[in-house]
């Protein structure tokens, strides 16, 4: 059995190898699900078709985990500016805000969607995004900082709400590909 983890295509002089009767099963062509998200062939597709495959492969998966740094860069950044520099909490919330996005960016772009997209189209359309979000979360956590739960309560709230509507923006309109290789 190999070393190499089993979502990782073989060295080709691996692969040149025949292969055993288990990893033929049949003389199909690839199937999409033998196909890698950058392209490449699986060897036998196993990894693809298993629970956890797919659920690694899809592209919400990666979404939530780069989501998951990029929520912890923002609130860091909102903490040092609000609670040690004592910037007033709407500037401290914008700043943070803006500083993550801009992180976010380029993990989603690389990581999450693997878009080939042109760059200049979907930094327009990613501007157009960060503007809509920059002023939904200062008015969320603003309208949320007096209530018992305060500005991380509103932070946690409003960074939950804008998941779910940048999902779906950052993979149909801000990181759609003309051709997308990607299914999930």
């Amino acid at each position: 059995m190999s070393s190499m983890a089993p979502w990782m295509p073989l060295p080709s002089a691996i692969r040149s190898f025949p292969r055993t009767r288990s990893s033929t099963r049949s003389s199909r062509r690839n199937s999409p699900s033998d196909v890698h998200a950058s392209g490449n062939t699986l060897d036998d597709g196993a990894t693809e078709r298993s629970p956890f495959g797919r659920l690694i492969r899809h592209s919400a998966s990666r979404y939530l985990f780069a989501g998951g740094l990029a929520f912890l860069v923002d609130v860091g950044i909102l903490a040092l500016l609000r609670n040690i520099l004592e910037w007033p909490l709407w500037l401290a919330t914008g700043v943070a805000f803006v500083v993550s996005f801009f992180f976010t960016y380029t993990i989603q772009r690389l990581f999450s969607f693997e878009s080939t997209a042109a760059h200049g189209g979907a930094l327009f359309r990613y501007a157009v995004l960060v503007g809509f979000n920059t002023v939904a979360v200062v008015i969320i956590v603003t309208a949320i900082n007096p209530t018992p739960i305060g500005w991380l309560g509103g932070k946690v709230i409003a960074t939950v709400m804008s998941t779910v509507w940048n999902y779906f923006a950052y993979r149909y309109w801000v990181f759609a590909d003309s051709h997308s290789t990607t299914k999930d």
